[in-house]
Order: C-alpha cells, then structure tokens, then sequence
C-alpha cells in the first residue's frame, strides 16, 4: 500500500526523525521509499548537506495581493439547489447506485454499511445527484487592480508568459485554476430534507483539462480526491475520511482519475431522534495530506439540510417556508424534479485568498511533489493567480477576503427577514463579524498608509459603527435550543452558524429606507495562521474594521415577511445529559494537540504521535490510571477531552459523524452557560480551542460501525498529521 511513504514520513526522517534516530538510519530508512516515488532529487532534502528545515527548503515569504480598486459591485453569487438525476436516466447507468455488493464505488469492493429500506431509516429510495471533480478556472473580481508591494506602493506586474509590465500600470487579473465539484468554486448546493436521504456520485475527472490549464504547485499530485459531508451521520464508507480510505474502499489517499464512489447521505438524525437534526452541511475534500491544498484549490460544496417533519397542526417544522412550523425565514418553491428552492435563505460560505506577485520565491518542502515546476522559483507567469504554501512556519492566511467566490460583493435585500447560513470555508483564518453603517464608506489600506500584514482585507470602513444585531438560530449542530441575539460572533474554520437578521429596523428602533447601505464587517485581526491578534474578545483594534459585503436596501415598500423569529424563542430541543456525567470524569479519553518537540515546526501530533491511517489513537493515561484505545461500542456515550498543547496557537478541533456537547471548559461546566463561547450550549462538530486550553466534550457514537477521524481543521495543521483514527465496533 502506497501509505508506506507519506509526506510525513519524509518530515520524521529530516528535521524531527533524524533527531531522534540519527541521518544514518533515517537514510536507511527513507531513502529507498523517496527514490521509488520520484520524490528525491539530485539536490532535495536528504541529498543536502544539511538535513535542518531551513531556507534551502522553505522560505517564509507570501505575496501581496494586488489591489482590487472596485470592490463592492460585483454581486454576490446567490447559490440554486443542485438538480437531481432523472430516475430514467441514472437506472441506465453502466453501474447504477444500489445496496447490493460492490455498488458503492467503481472498485467493485465495498456496499453501502445501511440503504434507505433499513427498518431504523424507512426512508425512501435516495434521490441522486452527479457531482464531477473537474479542473476548471474561476475569477475573484470582475475589477481591476493595481500591483502593490508589501509597502503599499505601485510595483510591477507580469503575464502568462514572463512579460514585466511596469509599476502603477492597472491590470485585469487573469482567472485562477480550480479544482471543483462541478467545477466551480464554490461547488453545487443540494438542498436536502430529513426523511429523503440523497446519494451523491462523485467522479473523478480530475485527468481532464481541455482547457490546457496551469495546474500551478498546490492541489493533490495523483490527482485523487475524497469527498466528506462535514458533518454528516454517515456510514464510514461515505464519510470520506482517510481512516476508512487507507485501508477500505481505495486503499489509497482517496479515489484517482476515473473512479467514482457513491456517498450515501441518509439524512437521518442519529438514532431516528428528532433533538439530533442538524441544518447546516457542507462537504469538502479531505484526501490525507492535500486536504488543505485541494479545499483551497475549490472543493468545497454546500448542504443546508431541512426539516420537513410536521410540527402538529403547523405543519413543517423547518421545512424552508416561513408560513409553518418554526417559521424562520424562507419562502419554498418545489420544483418538478424533486429539488426545491428557498428564497431569503442564503448560504454565505468566506474564504481567504492569496494571489501571486511573481517575484515570490516558491519554495517549500513539498516541492518535490510538483516537478513540473522547478522550484525553488519565482513564477511571474502565475502573477495574479492563487498563491498557496503547504506547510508555512506560522499558518496560512490570505489578504483577500471573499464570500460564495467574490471578493468584496454586493447583496440586495428587501425590506423584511433573511436567514443567512454562514460557513468558515478557510484554511487558517477566523472570523468574527459585525452588521455596520459607514458614512464615509471604505478606504483601502493603502491609502490609510497602512503596511505589511496590515494590507490585509484590503479595504477599511474608519467610521463603522454597529447598527444591528444578530439572531443566532442554529450552530453547527442544527438548531439552538434558543434564539438569542448578539452584537458579534466568530467564526472559526468548518463552522457554521445561522444568524437571521431583520432588515426593517435598526437597533436603535429607527426604520431602514431604500437605499441604506450596511456592511458585513470583519473586527477579528488575523495576521498568520497561529491565532488572532485582535477581536472583541481580547484586545480589540478599533481601526480594524473590514467590510466583506455591501448590502444594499432595496427601493420599495416592505416586502411581504411572514416569518416569527425573537430573542428566547424555544427553536430545537437539546439531548438531555445523564444527571450522572461527572461520574464518567475519570474514566474519559483524553487527546492533546500540539507541535511536534523536535524541530517545532516540521509536524503537528496528537499525544506526541502523528497520524497512521492503520490505527486507532490511544488515550493519555486518565484519572483511573487507563490509557483505552479510541474504540467505542455502538450504542455508548463517553466524555473526551481535548487539549491545546499550548505554543501561542488555537485550534479548531473537528470530531467526524455526531456532534457533541460541551460540558467543560478549564476545569469549568459550562453545561448551563460559558462566557466567550456561548455556542457551548448548543450542539457542536468542531471544538474551539483558546490557547493553552482543555474542553470535555460529551458525545454518542450511534447507527453505524467502523473508523472514522478526529482532526484539526486548521488545514495545514490537519495536512502534517495532526489528526488521528478512531472506530466504532
């Protein structure tokens, strides 16, 4: 198998490994395997004279991004739900979807662990939708920008083929290459409902490109993905998790050219328990070691996910129209072919970006990989395309803020309620956002005679000044118990949250009117990839405001809004706790996240052990003196703990297949509130990790059995083994 030579293997045996077991062994080791794959060259790392990550093999240097000199005209991208396969049409298959042996991938080697028909489901056959991982190319902004340097000032430019254009000279930026579901960045939307599971057939098509496109230095080498609906109750098979693909199904990093896998989502709630809906999906790649790179590069798509179960005479509790049920906001249109659109609900999913300068070197430990392209070097035929680095010495951020794929866009909206699903779809960066009026409107960074890292997001609103709030109805596991209001909230990478927000008033009680302008503001100061600098919560910067998108009030009287939505209305049940939780205390399973001791830098582990896709992790010792393996019986509950290892980083810590609720925080329950994290009592997929901090989370493992992941999802952090495997038997 293939895994015998990863990434990491090549990172143990230089700056960590050989410190542990000497060069002479480590080349004994290693080098055999780097010659077979291709990945030792003449003058690569273990052919060096030094064996130390140092600037022979990484330089800490990142671009500075153009500026875009006309934000906020391009409009935002508004996603419609994804069409499904006519049943006429998918039956016709060479190999159609089914439950028997061998349907679930193009190998002919796995089934579906639970079809639709199982007695706990009783759903019906799933609706089917084709999805393609394609080589595509995308544009950020429709403006023109103006090269800048690190200083702010005008600098030169360069085009596909190497020709320098002088400073101050306006350019139009030519479009990125992607990787994307469909081949857009972002993917397709599925609109999905509780009751009506969906099977997704990805196809890797990956080996096309008719267009001729520079594929660049970053996206996965063998051209393999796998697909992982975050966070979906899923059987392993369709989790897409490298757990299950190592050592199932592909038997390799994930599926390559050519092949296809079925993902089966059920859209079951846990053990058939209503408590347990979520609303918010996404999926994304999540092929080991080139998760980061491959999400950069576009593979991410979006699954809001309804509840259409009767609430009495009421009618659907969640089901996407605001006359029934909860009556959150959305107006439903049912189409003929089973999908449905919602108006007034709108994913925003924000991403962070880099584009190339050319006169960057490239240069990276993973440049190996990518032989094409002759690193270390500067690349001025990739000017104004994405930049990306692997594994960056403090994190990667972009300096380009952008939301569904535009920079800087514009969003009107009626007079009336929206519901907006908010998605962290970043490598690095944390968010935390503010509704704002400005009177004078943005002023970019440069011309406040702001530098370097303070360049990023490109465009400040000095005068900004809250004007809204929020209403938070759901985080990442669905609905709150209830709604409350908030000034501000963050964002962390792979989290979701859904804010309804009232465009008739103010906050003060005064009416909007047409034409009002409101920005989606930025206030969390980010300037690398370890944590934030700035933010509500510590030190926060009153010059750091970034505007994200214009909205817009549009002309015309209020628009027609039959949803209900205040502060404290009862949304979504939480499971109960066992009155006896702190009994379990000693006996939890405890996972501590931090940079690997020798050399710092070179890999993140999780009890000093990087990831191996053929094990499951075990415990630190606990308070009962066990040390258990990650393996939990179907059916049980258990606490674990997570810990941040410390060293001046956060980490967003994301656990596969069910969420889980926050009991403690330091030492502290946090079951009733939890300042600074009010999310806590609610239902979560991901742990947000404060530096230096320890979280006990309770959580079930339910419905399905075999291995699944636990990982970071500060990718390049997930990408350089801070993750580990654990099953359910």
């Amino acid at each position: 198998m293939d895994r015998l030579f990863t990434r990491r293997t090549m990172l143990r045996a230089s700056a960590v490994g050989t410190a542990a077991v000497g060069l002479t062994a480590a080349q004994q080791l290693i080098v055999p395997s780097l010659q077979q794959s291709g990945l030792l060259s003449a003058d690569g790392v273990f052919d060096g004279a030094s064996i130390a990550l140092a600037d022979n093999i990484y330089t800490e240097a990142f671009p500075t991004s153009p500026l875009i000199l006309s934000p906020f005209v391009d409009p935002l991208p508004v996603p419609q739900a994804l069409r499904p396969v006519d049943r006429s049409d998918f039956t016709t298959w060479p190999s159609p979807p089914g439950p028997g042996e061998g349907q679930q991938n193009s190998l002919g080697n796995e089934k579906h662990q639970c079809w639709s028909d199982d007695q706990r489901v009783r759903s019906p056959d799933p609706i089917v939708y084709k999805i393609d991982v394609k080589v595509d190319q995308h544009a950020f902004t429709s403006s023109q920008v103006l090269p800048i340097d690190t200083f702010g000032q005008p600098a030169v430019s360069f085009d596909a083929s190497g020709k320098t254009y002088p400073a101050g000279l306006l350019r139009t930026l030519p479009n990125s290459t992607i990787y994307g579901f469909n081949g857009t960045f972002p993917g397709p939307m599925i609109n999905a409902e509780y009751g009506k599971p969906a099977l997704v057939r990805f196809t890797n098509m990956l080996d096309e490109n008719p267009l001729n496109l520079d594929r660049q230095d970053f996206g996965t080498p063998d051209l393999s993905f796998l697909t992982h609906l975050h966070n979906g109750h899923t059987a392993p098979e369709s989790d897409g998790n490298p757990h299950y693909s190592m050592t199932r199904g592909p038997k390799h990093h994930g599926y390559l050219p050519k092949q296809w896998v079925d993902n089966l989502y059920l859209n079951w709630p846990a053990a058939s328990d209503d408590r347990e809906k979520q609303s918010f999906f996404w999926f994304h790649d999540h092929r080991m070691d080139h998760t980061g790179s491959n999400v950069y590069k576009g593979l991410v798509g979006l699954y809001p996910i309804y509840d259409p179960k009767p609430m009495g005479s009421a009618g659907m509790t969640d089901g996407g129209d605001e006359r029934q049920g909860l009556r959150l906001p959305g107006v439903r249109t049912n189409n003929s072919n089973g999908s449905f659109d919602v108006r007034y609900d709108i994913p925003l999913a924000f991403y962070d970006t880099r584009l190339d300068d050319g006169v960057t070197l490239h240069n990276d430990i993973h440049d190996s990989e990518f032989k094409g392209v002759k690193n270390p070097a500067k690349h001025p035929e990739w000017w104004g395309k994405t930049f990306f680095k692997h594994f960056p010495n403090h994190g990667f951020t972009g300096d380009i803020f952008t939301v569904n794929g535009t920079a800087y866009p514009v969003l009107r909206v009626k007079r009336r309620k929206y519901r907006f699903r908010f998605l962290d779809a970043s490598i690095s960066r944390i968010y935390e956002f503010k509704l704002m009026t400005s009177t004078q409107g943005p002023k970019s960074a440069v011309s406040l005679g702001l530098q370097g890292t303070e360049l990023q997001g490109q465009y400040r609103i000095p005068d900004g000044q809250q004007c809204m709030r929020f209403m938070q109805v759901a985080s990442d596991g669905g609905l709150v118990p209830f709604a409350f209001k908030r000034d501000s909230f963050e964002l962390w990478p792979a989290k979701r949250r859904e804010m309804v927000v009232d465009f008739m008033t103010y906050q003060d009680g005064s009416p909007t009117s047409p034409g009002d302008v409101i920005y989606l503001t930025n206030v969390m100061k980010m300037p690398d990839g370890r944590m934030w600098s700035n933010s509500s919560r510590f030190l926060p910067d009153p010059n750091y405001k970034v505007p994200m998108i214009k909205i817009i009030i549009d002309d015309g009287p209020p628009e027609r809004d039959d949803s209900i939505v205040f502060d404290q209305k009862p949304l979504r049940a939480l499971p109960p706790l066992p009155s006896n939780w702190q009994s379990m205390l000693d006996n939890r399973l405890i996972f501590e996240v931090k940079r690997g001791s020798a050399g710092g830098e070179t890999e993140w582990l999780i009890n000093d052990k990087p990831f191996d896709p053929l094990v499951n992790a075990t415990s630190l010792k606990n308070k009962a003196g066990r040390t258990p393996l990650a393996q939990q019986k179907m059916g049980s509950f258990n606490l674990w703990e997570i810990r941040n290892g410390g060293g001046g980083w956060v980490h967003p810590f994301h656990l596969h297949m069910e969420e889980h609720r926050t009991v403690m925080r330091n030492n502290k329950d946090v079951t009733a509130s939890s300042p600074g994290h009010p999310d806590d009592v609610s239902r979560e997929d991901l742990v947000a990790l404060d530096p230096s901090e320890s979280v006990i989370i309770y959580r079930g493992f339910r419905d399905f059995v075999g291995p699944y992941v636990a990982h970071c999802h500060n990718l390049a952090h997930e990408d350089h083994a801070m993750m580990f495997g654990w099953e359910i038997t």
